[in-house]
């Protein structure tokens, strides 16, 4: 066997994208089940409150920062905390949206990985959203904190009582964190440049947005990082490809291929 034929063995195929429209509707559909999913866990006001303040007890037995900390730096300028509430406010979708449509572009083996890993957090996050309903440190006097957005602006919740877009008592685990989190993963793992570390940076500013505008606690933050983890250690991602020169100009292979290809072109 020759160097000419080993490739063909060796070398996979290059995955195909998934058909386009059947994507956007997973995708639109994952969306809308994170949006319609909280709404079933309305109406446990009570509930809600008494665990919040379990959380907060518990972060203090665990020694963990107060969020008062990060919102007091917030608090310094009118511009960084209306900043903290924009960005709280807008970047949570778009980003995750545009995490998929780059990956469906330009790396398809991974974006299924991504969908997949997404809407498995999702799920479960849901579950203990039903299971253990929040109210945010905002909502709790013993927190003696502000709610930036409301007095600062922009902001995306009304009115507990009268809000029927959003179930505000949903608070562990934060998916703000959580997709930011897999975003960045998502990037790591799926480009090769030596700046692809920076993307942590995305779940570092979400972790002190969601903390410093009192929408969430510091364990929402664990807690969702921890079910990644989970998630990711069960969905496995794609093997990295390379590219390798064949009749058809450069073609992907996976690294172990490669090794092959290269012994079968020395002999």
């Amino acid at each position: 066997m020759n160097a000419r034929t080993e490739p063909e063995e060796a070398e996979p195929v290059s995955p195909a994208r998934p058909p386009i429209v059947r994507e956007l509707l997973l995708v639109a559909g994952l969306f809308l089940v994170y949006k319609l999913g909280r709404q079933l866990a309305t109406g446990h006001t009570a509930e809600a409150f008494r665990n919040a303040g379990d959380v907060w007890h518990a972060e203090r037995w665990l020694r963990l920062p107060g969020e008062g900390a990060v919102q007091s730096l917030l608090l310094h300028g009118d511009v960084l905390v209306r900043g903290a509430n924009t960005y709280y406010a807008t970047v949570h979708f778009p980003a995750t949206l545009a995490f998929l449509v780059w990956l469906y572009l330009r790396r398809p083996a991974h974006y299924v990985w991504a969908r997949r890993v997404l809407a498995a957090v999702t799920a479960a996050a849901l579950v203990l959203h039903l299971a253990f309903p929040l109210a945010p440190p905002r909502m709790l006097a013993a927190a003696g904190l502000m709610d930036t957005a409301r007095v600062y602006g922009p902001s995306v919740y009304g009115p507990p009582q009268t809000d029927q877009l959003s179930n505000q008592f949903a608070a562990m685990p934060s998916l703000h964190f959580g997709w930011a989190l897999m975003v960045a993963v998502g990037l790591i793992v799926a480009t090769r440049s030596r700046w692809r570390w920076l993307w942590l940076l995305h779940p570092l500013v979400t972790l002190l947005v969601i903390v410093g505008t009192a929408n969430h606690y510091w364990l929402d933050a664990v807690v969702a990082g921890g079910l990644l983890g989970l998630v990711l250690a069960a969905i496995q991602a794609p093997a990295r490809t390379t590219t390798t020169a064949g009749r058809g100009g450069l073609r992907p292979v996976r690294a172990g291929a490669r090794e092959h290809v290269l012994v079968g072109a020395g002999r």
